[in-house]
């Protein structure tokens, strides 16, 4: 609970915590770390120390206290330019030199001054904190998100943060961070999970997600919309009940107008549509028959034809019923569709658009789905409404039985039960349960992690969760390995906030020592010889090493020794082998055979449980480990154009070793 204590010069004393707790007589006892009043334990500096005369970093583990730093702020007794940089520093590198668990920790007790600055930056607006690896941006994020829970709690205890990250694997190692700090109404989410119902399969090839993510495709769905809003090549003739009628092209077109001038998205604007056609065939009904009708008559018309199967299939035809997932299916199946919509894409563009109607939606597939959905609206037909319940009941089910998966319970529970005691149950849950099904939720602070991967067509998608446009965007724009991520800042933000971003850059790296770090710089200088690397705040004494192997069928056999030798040496902490992903498979099956017990599933929400993950580099984002094993850096290097930042990430994941195998010779910026 405690880990710090402040001396004033007025000689009263006050205790940081991870929370505030007072006596029975209301007298504060434990300062939460977010108050202002805590402020002087994380910015106080030996050139600036306030009225403080003494800062304590009290170090425990359960009931034990292990140490105790103090940092006496009497300018006198310092030497010259012994002020620093870093905070309660022994309580940092202990925190730092720990082996890994395969989850993150929080760092309330070792924020540092230009961290601290980030977390308690006003919550209005985009805050980008650019930082290079191991800089703590997105622990600094997390705390963010805590810190503005508490200090906004009337505003974001009803709305709720969102937290996006690059994959479930990353959520996982998260996912303890907040509940830690006290907060749970937080939604954790990928990219490929803002839409509630739809579960992407997968990725798609590099060239395929360009297309998919360029802001262009809006329109291309826009246009899809519009010209599924048909008119007819001539006269419909329809029988209905022994009376023929004539649906002309001009009465149709007529409907379209009127029901595209609502304004309204696709599915709400078709009821516009369908009331126009009916009027029309109600007169011409009333015109066939000779008759002169009130308007009781005519409305009684009106719903006998609305019940016609004859004029449901041609309202149908003109303006149908559609979800986001027909209308992309069929777009994406249809060669002349997508001629007629993609007429900004060029041919072979189009060509990559292409696919099966069946084939499962990938995570460039979802930010389109979301477009889609915006456009169309909820669907006002009852055959389609049962459908989408039926969906949404499913999904209760699956949620609830995930639910009781964690928990472990000893008792069976049948999940069906769980769903129907909370479905529409909306005041019983909480916030984030209710934000996580809802698609249009307007969440009061969105945080994005790895921003700098997402694609023009996600940003859409994510900027739609945060209307207030209260966010924290966190990156490194030295680390984009998507081929349809971002290049700088600006071009991501400035069509959303033109002008109304600011940047904090986080420049101290905590994770990696500084003899890996010196490898690192050499490839970040390939990606762009004028970005800087971060400074790195310790040393091991221990430089990366190279295992050279006499060919690719030897490597295997030698990695698996390697890492057996390995997990001797971090004992209880976590170990990865970051591979080229043409050799995911083949490498992961390998180890896995070789040591069953230590190495886990590849690329799953739970890989980092086992000592031994094996990842690609891009899996491996916003990831740390003891040591860290890379395989045909050289590989690596060629496998896509982005090749040297997924070199770059890949060597920046170790805090403590970093090792190189290879049977190709080494890129000459690692030689």
């Amino acid at each position: 609970m405690c880990f710090g204590r402040l001396d004033f010069r007025d000689g009263h004393t006050s205790y940081i915590g991870r929370m505030g707790l007072t006596d029975d007589d209301y007298e504060q006892l434990l300062v939460d770390w977010r108050a202002p009043a805590a402020e002087p334990f994380y910015r106080a500096t030996a050139a600036d120390p306030g009225d403080l005369v003494r800062r304590r970093h009290i170090l425990t583990r359960l009931r034990k206290v292990l140490s105790v730093d103090d940092e006496v702020f009497d300018l006198a007794a310092m030497p010259a330019g012994g002020q620093g940089n870093l905070r309660g520093e022994a309580a940092l590198l202990a925190a730092l030199t720990e082996h890994r668990t395969g989850r993150m920790s929080d760092i309330v007790a070792t924020i540092q001054s230009e961290q601290d600055r980030i977390i308690r930056s006003p919550l209005s607006g985009v805050l980008v904190v650019q930082g290079g690896p191991g800089t703590g941006k997105t622990v600094a994020a997390l705390h963010r998100a805590a810190y503005l829970l508490y200090t906004h709690r009337d505003r974001l205890g009803s709305t709720g943060v969102l937290v996006v990250g690059p994959n479930r694997t990353f959520l996982h190692y998260i996912d303890q961070v907040l509940p830690s700090l006290g907060e749970t109404g937080v939604v954790l989410a990928t990219v490929g999970e803002l839409v509630p119902g739809v579960e992407a399969a997968g990725d798609d090839p590099a060239d395929v997600a360009v297309v998919k993510g360029d802001p262009r495709m809006a329109d291309v769905i826009a246009v899809a919309l519009r010209d599924r809003q048909r008119l007819p090549g001539g006269p419909l003739e329809l029988k209905v009940d022994r009376v023929e009628l004539t649906l002309a092209p001009s009465a149709v077109r007529a409907a379209r107008t009127r029901a595209r001038r609502a304004r309204k998205p696709h599915n709400v604007a078709r009821r516009v549509f369908v009331r126009e056609l009916l009027n029309h065939l109600a007169d011409e009904q009333a015109r066939v028959l000779g008759e002169s009708l009130d308007d009781d008559d005519l409305a009684e018309i009106r719903a006998d034809l609305a019940a016609e199967p004859a004029v449901a299939a041609v309202v149908d035809e003109l303006w149908p019923a559609l979800t986001p997932q027909r209308l992309l299916s069929e777009l994406f199946a249809s060669p002349s569709l997508l001629a007629s919509a993609g007429g900004d894409l060029t041919a072979a563009e189009r060509a990559l658009l292409s696919r099966s109607p069946d084939a499962p939606w990938t995570t460039a597939d979802v930010p389109l789905l979301d477009e889609a959905a915006e456009l169309l609206g909820e669907i006002d037909d009852p055959g389609e409404a049962a459908r989408l319940a039926r969906q949404r009941e499913e999904a209760e089910i699956q949620y609830a039985r995930d639910l009781l998966d964690e928990l472990e319970l000893e008792i069976p529970v049948d999940p069906t039960l769980v769903a129907e005691r909370y479905r529409g149950g909306e005041a019983r849950r909480s916030v984030a349960e209710r934000a996580g099904l809802d698609r249009s939720w307007a969440f009061g602070h969105v945080i994005v992690d790895e921003a700098q991967e997402l694609s023009p067509m996600a940003w859409r998608m994510v900027m739609r969760r945060a209307p207030g446009r209260s966010m924290t965007v966190v990156g490194d724009i030295a680390q984009t390995g998507s081929a349809a991520g971002a290049r700088s800042w600006a071009d991501v933000l400035e069509p959303h906030v033109p002008g109304r971003w600011r940047q904090e850059t986080l420049s101290v790296n905590y994770r990696t020592p500084s003899e890996v770090m010196d490898l690192a710089a050499r490839v970040l200088h390939a990606i762009d010889p004028a970005l800087e690397p971060p400074t790195s705040v310790r040393s091991t004494g221990e430089q990366p090493r190279t295992v050279p192997v006499w060919s690719s069928l030897d490597l295997v056999e030698q990695l698996a020794t390697e890492v057996s030798a390995e997990l001797k040496a971090v004992g209880s902490g976590r170990l990865a082998v970051l591979v080229p992903a043409a050799r995911l498979d083949e490498v992961h099956g390998a180890l896995a055979e070789a040591l069953p017990v230590a190495v886990s599933r590849a690329s799953t929400a739970d890989a980092l449980d086992a000592p031994v993950a094996v990842l690609t580099a891009g899996q491996a984002k916003g990831l740390e480990f003891d040591t860290v094993l890379v395989v045909e850096p050289a590989e690596l290097l060629a496998e896509s154009v982005r090749g040297a930042t997924d070199l770059y990430v890949a060597v920046t994941r170790p805090t403590q070793r970093l090792v190189l195998l290879h049977a190709e010779p080494l890129p000459p910026m690692l030689a």
